[in-house]
């Protein structure tokens, strides 16, 4: 019989239990986050659901109309600079706010958030206060192709809709420290109050109020969504205030990694208003039929990124705290290739049906036939960008676990880059579905860029790690 104590045979079986325990560790990780993955993509699933009812009876009710623009472009600029402000914070707050929480405890990371809630407040106010200043000067910019009664009613609308940058803002904090504790369930439910609200709000006062019906709808259903997040949040037992605790060493840290992806964000986000504002310059109905057209591609993509990118992020985050390579290398390269499975096939088969698929779900009303085409045109070429956009997100989510904002924001300035020079180049040529097809192209590129930082950084983790042995 072999001698344990021999100090080789030693070494091998400490070797052989270090790699059992990283697989068995790394599958137990990887079973938690397809579990969540799982149920945020139903939840995610339920809550489309609805914003799909939604735009069926706005494309019921309004068409194609100049209405339906001036909503796009009026609800455009907000969404927007929320999805740049409160989606940056989150992605700067969450891996911090678990290490805190976890070598800290519980008052340390409640010092962390009321800290930021401060921060994201302020931030809220005072850009709702500058985009309501220089509204006279950057609606015409954007709704360049209007006419004055349709920019006029654009104007109209986007005030009305600037209080939902402070409102759908906290919102969307407070349920990103819900999804940082795993409490999935009702954060992934609440992207499906806002629509229920606003199909009652039309039903009750589409005919009466018109495209206003819509707004108004919005508004009660982002208060509601604040509602029952803020409710959540306090029977947990964080405090919702927003106090000033000092610059301590964490809230530093979040600054630090704040400033690059909101620069990152500010960029890649910009691709929606890029996007709609070229399109504006190709004649009516443009807009709402680059909307339409990617009504499906964005319920697929909203599902899978929320799912995935929600899931993994608070595990990403665990496993960079306590140097875990291997583990997060493991479950990277476990969620690319089951997403590329998916994907690739599911984008052949969209592209196959995207006709029918659009007759089906918008052809009524005012949606004519010649609607369909157009619409249907679009959805195709914005079906390419699936595999690049979902393995992407993944990709992404480990960049910024490791704190690497800076090489988010790169990748996103050649995104923009590449997005607009598309754009132009294309839409010339295809209208609104050249605009589509650039969107995908710019995905396929920013993949590549994506995984090509994520190896370098894993190659210096892995030379740190021999010279350090």
């Amino acid at each position: 019989m072999a001698d344990s104590n021999v100090p080789g045979v030693k070494e091998s079986v400490w070797l052989r239990a270090a790699a059992q325990w990283n697989r068995w560790t790394s599958a137990s990780v990887n079973r938690g986050i397809f579990g969540a993955a799982v149920i945020i993509g139903v939840l995610t699933i339920l809550a489309k659901l609805v914003a799909i009812a939604k735009d069926l009876v706005i494309a019921k009710i309004f068409g194609t109309s100049d209405a339906v623009d001036a909503f796009l472009i009026a609800f455009m600029l907000p969404s927007f600079a929320i999805s740049v402000v409160s989606g940056s914070l989150n992605n700067a707050l969450i891996p911090v706010f678990i290490r805190v929480r976890e070598t800290g405890g519980r008052a340390a990371g409640q010092r962390l958030l009321s800290n930021l809630t401060f921060v994201s407040l302020a931030l809220l106010v005072g850009v709702t206060l500058v985009m309501f200043a220089l509204s006279p000067a950057v609606l015409p910019l954007v709704s360049s192709g209007f006419t004055a009664d349709k920019l006029s009613l654009t104007h109209s609308l986007y005030l009305l809709l600037l209080p939902t940058m402070v409102i759908y803002g906290l919102s969307t904090t407070w349920s990103a420290v819900l999804n940082a504790d795993r409490r999935f369930v009702l954060a992934a439910l609440m992207p499906g109050i806002t629509p229920a609200i606003t199909i009652a709000a039309m039903a009750v006062l589409g005919y009466h109020w018109g495209i206003f019906s819509v707004v108004a709808g919005s508004l009660g259903g982002f208060v509601l969504e604040a509602a029952l997040l803020g409710r959540a949040l306090r029977r947990l037992g964080f405090s919702l205030l927003p106090r000033w605790h000092g610059l301590d060493p964490a809230t530093r840290e979040v600054a630090g990694q704040f400033a690059p992806l909101i620069g990152g964000a500010l960029l890649m986000s910009s691709s929606t208003v890029i996007d709609q504002s070229m399109a504006a310059v190709l004649g009516s109905g443009s807009v709402a039929a680059l909307s339409y057209g990617n009504k499906v591609v964005t319920f697929i993509i909203g599902v899978g990124s929320l799912a995935i990118g929600t899931a993994v992020l608070p595990f990403f985050s665990r496993m960079i705290a306590v140097g875990d390579w291997t583990g997060a290398r493991n479950t990277l390269y476990t969620y690319v290739r089951l997403l590329a499975m998916i994907t690739v096939p599911l984008t052949v088969v969209l592209v196959w049906i995207a006709e029918p698929t659009t007759r089906l779900i918008f052809e009524r009303g005012n949606f004519t036939a010649n609607d369909t085409r157009v619409v249907s045109l679009v959805m195709i070429c914005f079906c390419f960008q699936l595999p690049f956009y979902l393995t992407g997100i993944i990709g992404v989510r480990l960049l910024i676990a490791w704190g690497k904002g800076r090489s988010v924001m790169l990748i996103s300035i050649a995104n923009m880059l590449t997005n607009v020079a598309g754009n132009y180049l294309l839409m010339r040529r295809m209208g609104a579905a050249g605009i589509a097809l650039s969107t995908s192209l710019v995905y396929l590129l920013s993949c590549g860029q994506i995984f090509y930082s994520v190896r370098k950084e894993f190659k210096r983790r892995h030379e740190l790690e021999l010279r350090d042995a």
